[in-house]
């Protein structure tokens, strides 16, 4: 189980990295980052570019499991046969969520997407009108009307259903742009009184512009508790990350990424790669004689990865490639 529950975890960094083997140009690339200002206040936010996701990510991601891929595919083509609404459409992404700690391991995740493509905004509004047959709900903000759906099928996630249990809302920004989330995010992003924060936006901006997926995010309190950590020093370590921000990408068939820890202190960003060095000489001497092929991956990905600090940054890249991906996916589906 526990080598399940790391392949998920690499996984789930890797599935939004792997955006095709070719890079478009600069000019043609659609990554999201010119969604960035629309969104409001937000403790953590992800830029995607849709088209080289769902384009070739997936499909290349899932290679190897193709009745997984057909499985995805049903979802998405449910979702557009029962709201009018095909992802696959948009362009880019920009995705903002906060986060308010409510009880001891447990956070109000509260999201806002951004979302452009090529479709007007109307003719989305209306597909989805029709597709919830009247039942809906309108509320003006000025000029803007906000529509509110009831969730559609989330049973297959009871966080999302929390999330989204007083229904989904969703209104055009602009004749091209929807944003769409839980209604108090929509009416924070119509309204426009707040946006993201320059210690967030100046993050997303140092990233590799080509990347198909770049990440910022303010950490709250208490993260070590979501861990099972008997080391109160990798604990504190833990505690001590202010920032982690970051992206991913492919090129000739290898996924990599790139992630900071960013500290309040120096000191705190070289305590906490020295333990990090000292947990990859611990895997390695765990895995090395490992004779699966899931426990052989798990080993390279350990052995790959590159730590390094510099200032009170601490710096992770990795890079997989996809017949290590190929097996990670198979231990999941096990």
């Amino acid at each position: 189980m526990k080598y399940r529950i790391f392949a998920f975890i690499t996984l789930s960094v890797l599935v939004l990295t792997l955006g095709g083997s070719t890079l478009a140009s600069l000019n043609a690339r659609r990554s999201g980052a010119e969604l960035v200002p629309l969104l409001p206040s937000s403790d953590g936010v992800m830029i995607l570019d849709v088209k080289r996701f769902f384009g070739d990510a997936l499909p290349k991601l899932l290679s190897g499991n193709p009745s997984t891929l057909s499985q995805i595919t049903g979802h998405i083509d449910k979702f557009h046969s029962t709201t009018g609404i095909d992802i696959r459409q948009f362009d880019s992404m920009a995705i903002g969520i906060t986060a308010k700690q409510i009880a001891d391991k447990k956070y109000d995740i509260d999201p806002v997407v951004i979302a452009r493509g090529q479709m007007t905004s109307a003719s989305l509004i209306g597909a989805a009108k029709l597709a919830a047959n009247g039942k809906y709900k309108e509320e003006r903000i000025g000029e803007r009307t906000i529509y509110i759906f009831s969730p559609i099928d989330l049973a297959t996630s009871n966080h999302a259903s929390e999330i989204f249990k007083d229904g989904i809302a969703v209104t055009a920004v602009d004749s091209t742009t929807l944003a769409f989330g839980t209604l108090a995010r929509v009416r924070q992003t119509v309204e426009g009184k707040t946006k993201v924060g320059t210690d967030i936006t100046s993050l997303l901006q140092q990233q590799n512009p080509s990347a198909v997926t770049s990440f910022a995010a303010k950490m709250p309190p208490g993260m070590k508790s979501f861990l099972p950590l008997e080391n109160d020093e990798l604990g504190k370590n833990i505690d001590s990350i202010q920032y982690v921000f970051g992206n991913a990408n492919v090129a000739a068939d290898v996924a990599s990424v790139h992630v900071t820890a960013r500290t309040l202190q120096n000191a705190q960003a070289t305590s906490l790669h020295e333990t990090l060095s000292g947990l990859q000489i611990f895997g390695k001497a765990i895995l090395s004689g490992a004779k699966g092929a899931d426990k052989q991956v798990y080993a390279r990905l350990i052995d790959n990865a590159r730590f390094s600090v510099k200032g009170n940054d601490v710096n992770m890249d990795l890079q997989v490639p996809q017949g290590d991906i190929d097996i990670l996916i198979g231990a999941i589906l096990k």
